[in-house]
């Protein structure tokens, strides 16, 4: 269905920051660098982006922004170019000669859909990926100081979760909580594993108050360090955290 189409510049810089830092290899060892910006929206803004950022692991990648709009694809056209077309459609992913994306990114997306209807649209992705190829469907703020999103590959299906924040200012981890993908943002209720997750975040945040005077950074590289020490199935490192990410196996935070 149609998106409300909101679009800023530079709204999705935090998925697209972890798409060139942790997916490289991915899109360099793919043998079509095809990478879908799906429902991108009233503004192709974010789509031409994602072109210029994945454009400095590989400079032959093409970005293909699908909308389900006619009207937004035509206003669209003019930005097309070298590595840069756009296309009606939606799910289905309607790439010409049978071609695969090796990655979509779908945000803001889904969070417009029924949460039963979730399970229908990851899988009708993932049947026109390439093989090893992910999705990304995720949802941020306006601006895109928060963002959250679930890694879904072609043969597992879903595999983690992200949490990009920005950390000055950061009052609590789980005031990310307002956008949580579609299909974890109903069960942020006491009992089921990503309410336990973000409590459990909160809790280490809180705990590394004294590191504080060191930075925000320190902070939150602290409070992810006590997690991973506690058990919990992070896949990520110091490296990432310190950018205000963390991402945790899906296993821990799937809904019960």
């Amino acid at each position: 269905m149609p998106t409300r189409g909101t679009t800023n510049p530079n709204r999705l810089r935090r998925v697209d920051r972890w798409l060139v830092g942790t997916q490289a290899d991915r899109l360099r060892h793919a043998a079509d660098p095809v990478v879908v910006d799906l429902g991108y929206g009233e503004s192709p803004v974010t789509t031409v982006e994602l072109r210029s950022r994945l454009g400095a692991v590989r400079d032959d990648v093409e970005v293909v922004g699908i909308e389900i709009d006619p009207a937004r694809v035509a206003a669209a056209g003019a930005l097309a170019g070298p590595g840069l077309s756009f296309a009606v459609g939606g799910f289905e992913l309607p790439l010409p000669d049978g071609r695969r994306p090796v990655v979509v990114r779908a945000f803001n997306v889904l969070r417009q859909y029924p949460v039963d209807e979730v399970a229908a649209a990851w899988r009708l992705v993932r049947d026109r990926l390439a093989p090893g190829g992910l999705l990304v469907d995720g949802t941020c703020d306006e601006i895109g100081r928060r963002a959250t999103w679930v890694t879904v590959t072609r043969e597992r299906g879903p595999v983690s979760l992200t949490l990009s924040l920005r950390l000055a200012g950061l009052s609590r981890p789980s005031d990310v909580a307002e956008r949580l993908p579609k299909v974890l943002i109903h069960r942020n209720v006491p009992g089921q594993p990503v309410h336990e997750f973000l409590r459990a975040l909160d809790d280490a945040w809180d705990r590394a108050a004294p590191v504080a005077s060191f930075g925000a950074r320190q902070r939150w590289t602290a409070a992810a360090t006590a997690l991973r020490e506690r058990g919990v199935p992070l896949l990520d490192a110091p490296r990432r955290w310190r950018l205000g990410e963390v991402t945790v196996a899906w296993d821990a935070v799937a809904p019960r």
